[in-house]
């Protein structure tokens, strides 16, 4: 039986099976003792994901679309089941250096007051995906697709933190969750993703709520890269999930006045600013 140091979840839906084989070779190129579930949202079961199984690699097919975070949240309970340290979130889209993980354990072993750490995160032109933000008011995340980019420009930089210039580690509270570094002690006491978010809106909240009991944690000693394609500004079908599932957000944890949220960024932005 295998001592894992590391469990990871991968949510498929139609994905492309050379983007999986990717990823798990990144994964299991690591030195790390790694946990991998292949959790398939699919409307039918993929056949071409079978070659990948064995004692490390799982698949689950859910007979039906979950979503994001519900489908996750088999792979934390089975990892918190097990008895396993640390569980990575992971989009099927991204590749990154065995030392990534390595390094990453390293640095969360050395701080137990960390219950998320993120990597730096480039494109794969070798651009920097601004990953790192305050916590979203309305404007930032709904109305601000339908105002024209230059004005609301300034308002959206300082809301994704650019003044730091991502050179530096960062303790924000929300962080992408293409690549999310969890410590599974602290997931027991944030809990797990909010089930009623069918997608995108369930990262913010659960970076929030770790947040809320550890530091949630931007490290860009190390890196990974992710295609992120942004199907919401394209896809009419999921901008409506989008907008849905932002309503939900906000619904939970209030609209205009959300003082916690002032609070949270206002500390984030002084120790920032400090730092500068």
């Amino acid at each position: 039986m295998i001592d894992y140091q590391l469990s990871c979840s991968i949510v498929l839906y139609n994905t492309d099976e050379t983007l999986i084989r990717n990823l798990v070779d990144c994964l299991l190129k690591s030195s790390l003792r790694i946990k991998i579930f292949l959790i398939d949202n699919s409307p039918k079961e993929t056949a071409a994901y079978n070659h990948l199984i064995d004692e490390k690699v799982n698949y689950i097919f859910n007979n039906g679309n979950l979503g994001y975070g519900a489908a996750h949240n088999i792979g934390i309970r089975k990892t918190m089941a097990a008895g396993i340290k640390y569980h990575l979130v992971l989009n099927p889209d991204i590749v990154f250096e065995a030392v990534v993980l390595e390094e990453l354990l390293r640095f969360m072993d050395a701080n137990s007051d960390i219950g998320h750490v993120m990597p730096k995160v480039f494109y794969p032109d070798g651009s920097v995906q601004y990953v790192c933000k305050l916590l979203p008011t309305p404007f930032d995340l709904i109305f601000k697709r339908f105002i024209p980019n230059n004005l609301v420009k300034k308002r959206f930089d300082r809301f994704q933190l650019k003044f730091t210039n991502y050179d530096r580690i960062m303790d924000v509270p929300y962080l992408s969750g293409c690549f999310m570094m969890l410590r599974v002690d602290v997931l027991k006491k944030a809990g797990l993703f909010d089930e009623r978010f069918f997608m995108y809106p369930e990262d913010i909240d659960l970076t929030r709520r770790i947040h809320k009991v550890a530091r949630t944690i931007f490290y860009p000693s190390v890196s990974i890269i992710h295609q992120h394609a942004g199907e919401s500004y394209t896809n009419p079908n999921l901008l409506r999930i989008h907008i849905v599932n932002m309503i939900k957000y906000f619904n939970k944890w209030g609209w205009i006045f959300d003082m916690e949220r002032r609070k949270i960024n206002k500390v984030v932005l002084t120790k920032l600013h400090s730092n500068e």
